[in-house]
Parts: structure tokens; sequence; C-alpha cells
């Protein structure tokens, strides 16, 4: 599916980790038949996936050959990981050698520093184009996840191609975590292309990033609004990159500043900047504003990918066409995914999205047609360019403390009131240790007693 004939025949190199290790396509072809004959069957997978030559051989290989996974982060505190199997059933295990004591089942093949493990475990019937599983909000752990499609996968690889010009020449920096749809698709989508993706697996202050980037020849960095300030603050700006062609954004919006800067080092140094937006519903990219536009457009998401179309509606599902009126985004195209699964069960329902997805966020647009985000409907955030579910905060913090919490916020700031007061070291310490968010990108607050109304329901813009 991803291995195109091209590629394969020629025995290009397709990934490059930070030790230097290889893989050709020809090498993730020969690895996809081989995957496949441990298993002999379509059936469900979880990936504990690294970004690393085995996590990304596993995904291909399934994809290749029809095997259903579902893409874990490696870090995955083990009560969710519990309940996510108990909820899915899946059949095997792909993962590190090194979390295998930490897993019931047989080891039946190893390659690359990952084994595959028999769980015992009957999976679930799967629909016939289900392609793929990624978590909504992998960072809190919900059950709900995102049914992918063949035809899904496949249309983001080809218009992400499409918008970034990818040529098999190109050298794609994967930093992001591929268990991030934002991650999953520089990988995907470079792979598509014939191109050589360059495995990052470590933090971006490290000294063996820069040395990776550099003596790799990366043409193209993708990062979301938290490595853009790293990377700010690490003074990126000033260095001399001439490989570099490609610095693209997604995961959530942009401060201006930032924006402006690195649309200002781009075209001094002869790069483009692109601005990107997506949603794991919507196989990652959606939007994106061309580079000739990232000084005169800043903050906006630009116009849909090929293939795809923006619009906005009102309260009665009626289009929008008039200029700067906010109002619900809708995105329609062939990366829609098929809908949401909550259980095994699920696995086996069809498209239920028909090609429309309606993003929960409020836009606008200005005179030329291009789209601004202003507001979101649904109760979530993205901070640092991790995609954060209020309710599952609340949820978690009552399940676990038994504390009334009402969460607020916005993509720079997530606020958690509280009705104990005693209990706010507490409870910082433990969303930091379920989120993996630095405390700079919440605060937990007192409150007496949650605003309600008069028929019960939270009242949540009482700030």
């Amino acid at each position: 599916m991803l291995l195109q004939a091209a590629f394969i025949k020629d025995n290009s190199t397709a990934l490059i980790d930070v030790e230097g290790n290889t893989l050709s396509y020809k090498d993730l072809f020969d690895f996809s038949k081989l995957f496949y004959s441990q298993i002999n069957k379509r059936t469900l997978i979880f990936i504990f996936s690294e970004n690393t030559l085995g996590s990304v051989a596993g995904y291909v290989a399934a994809l290749e050959t029809k095997i259903v996974p579902l893409l874990l982060n490696t870090g995955t505190e083990e009560t969710l990981r519990e309940a996510l199997i108990l909820k899915y059933q899946p059949e095997y295990f792909w993962l590190p050698e090194s979390m295998t004591s930490e897993f019931d089942g047989e080891v039946i093949f190893k390659a690359y520093g990952y084994v595959l493990l028999k769980t015992g475990l009957n999976a679930p019937l799967l629909y016939e184009d289900l392609s793929l599983l990624l978590p909504t909000s992998g960072s809190t752990g919900s059950p709900k996840l995102v049914r992918h499609s063949y035809n899904n996968i496949l249309a983001n690889a080809r218009n992400v191609g499409k918008v970034f010009e990818i040529t098999s020449s190109d050298r794609a920096l994967a930093m992001l975590p591929m268990y991030y749809t934002m991650g999953l698709s520089v990988i995907t989508s470079y792979l598509y292309g014939g191109a050589t993706v360059l495995l990052f697996n470590g933090s971006l202050t490290d000294a063996v990033f820069w040395k990776f980037l550099k003596t790799q020849q990366a043409t193209i960095l993708t990062g979301v609004p938290y490595s853009f300030e790293i990377l700010s603050k690490l003074r990126f700006t000033r260095m001399d990159l001439p490989d570099l062609k490609i610095i693209t954004q997604g995961g959530g919006k942009l401060n201006p500043t930032l924006f402006n800067e690195f649309a200002d080092y781009a075209t001094r140094t002869g790069k483009k900047f692109i601005a990107t937006y997506g949603q794991t519903e919507g196989t990652a990219r959606m939007a994106y504003l061309p580079a000739e536009f990232a000084q005169s457009k800043v903050g906006s998401i630009g116009k849909a990918i090929p293939e795809g179309r923006l619009y906005l509606v009102d309260e009665n599902g009626e289009e929008i066409t008039q200029a700067d009126t906010p109002a619900e985004m809708v995105y329609s195209g062939p990366n829609v995914t098929l809908g949401y699964a909550f259980s095994g069960e699920d696995l086996s329902k069809n498209d239920e999205r028909k090609g429309v997805l309606p993003t929960g966020d409020i836009a606008v647009t200005d005179a030329d047609g291009f789209f601004y985000i202003v507001g979101r409907i649904s109760r979530f955030l993205k901070l640092y360019g991790l995609r954060i579910g209020l309710d599952d905060i609340e949820q978690l913090i009552l399940q676990t403390f038994g504390v009334e919490t009402v969460c607020t916020g916005t993509d720079e700031k997530m606020k958690i009131y509280i009705t104990n007061q005693e209990m706010i070291a507490v409870i910082t310490d433990f969303v930091i240790q379920k989120t993996g968010l630095y405390h700079q990108a919440f605060e937990v607050l007192f409150i007496p007693q949650i605003p309600r109304n008069e028929v019960g329901k939270v009242i949540y813009n009482f700030e």
C-alpha cells in the first residue's frame, strides 16, 4: 500500500535512525512478508511505538498485509494499557524487547529490537476497510479510538505529497512521536513518496538531535507549537542549515510572535514556512497555508488540502459564505475517517462519517477565502501540540481523588478548578504524571463550589 514498486526495485533508503542504522524500501517489503508469515491472517495488533526502525517496520508491515494496528506510546500507563487490552482484545503485541517482561504472552518473533507477542486473546471482528486505530487523546487515556480506512491513509499521503512537493530526494526529519497523528503523517507521507525518513526518538535539546539534523541533511522539519518554542530559545533561526528546504507547523495555533519569527527566517534564508491544520479524525492534515502567504496571513490555517473542502455552517447546518462571520468549520474529503470506536464491537462498524467532518472549531474567512480559527465548540485543548480532553481530566481527578473538578482554558493554558484546597499540590503532580505536560501548561486553582445553572449543568464560562 505505502511501498510503491518503483522504490522497492531500486533498493533506495527508506529509514535511518540516530545511530546510522538503515532500512531500504526492499528491506521493508521483505520484512512485511516475513512479519505476516508469523501471523497468517487479518487481526488486531497493539504496536507500542517509538521513532525507531523496529516500530516503523511493524507499522508498515501491518498496513501492507491488512493487519490492523492500534498505535500506542511505549510510555502508556499500565492501568490504561490494561483497560485498552480488556476493551479491544488484541491478538498480538509488537513492542520493544525491553518491555517484554511487562506483558503476558508468547514471544514468536524478534526483529530490529522489537518482539511479536501472541496474547492468547480472540480479536474482535474487523470491518474490511479498517486500516488503523489511533487514540483521540493519547495523553489522558480515553478508550475512544479513531477508525481509519485504507483510503484515508492513502489520501493523506497522496495529498500531503502534493502540498510539500515530496520527491524521492527528500529527507524528512520525523521528530514527533508516531502515535501522534501529525508525527505519523510525516512518516506515512514521505514513505509513500519514496523519500528517506530520519527517525529521531529524543529531546530537541539533546546535542544528538542537532548532529542528526545536520549530518543527515534533513530537507524538511515538522513541529508543533512547543517544538517551535524550544527551537526559538535555542536560536534556531540564527543557524546555517543549507539543506533544509521546508519548515512546517501543525498541532495547534502558533502564537503570532513565533509565527512571524519562523516565517521571516524562511524568507530570509530561501526556505518555506508552511503552517498546517488537522485532526486525528481527518487523518492529520486538512488545511495548509501556502508559504507565499506566511507573512501576509499570519495566524491563518489557509485553505483545504488538495481533494478536500472547508466551509462554515450556521446552527441550522446552512453554509455561510460571507467573510468575517464566525461559525463552525466543516471539512470534507477522502481523508475523513470512518468514525469512533469505544469497544471491540465497534471495530466491525462501517463508514459512519461518509467523508464529512464537523471540526468543532469556530472559524472565520477573510475576503480572500483564507480560514482563521477563533474558538472551539468541543471541550478539547491543544496544549504544546497534545490534544487534551477537558472532560477526561475532570473524570480522572474525580475517580482518583473523589474531588469535584471543572476544567477550562485556552490552547495557551488549561485551568483546573477543584473544591478541595488541600489537594492542589497532589493533583498538580497527578496531572503532570497522567498527561506528560509541563507544569507551565496548566494551573490548579481552588473554587468553593462548582458553578451550575438551574438544571444542574456546569457553567464553564464563569471566569
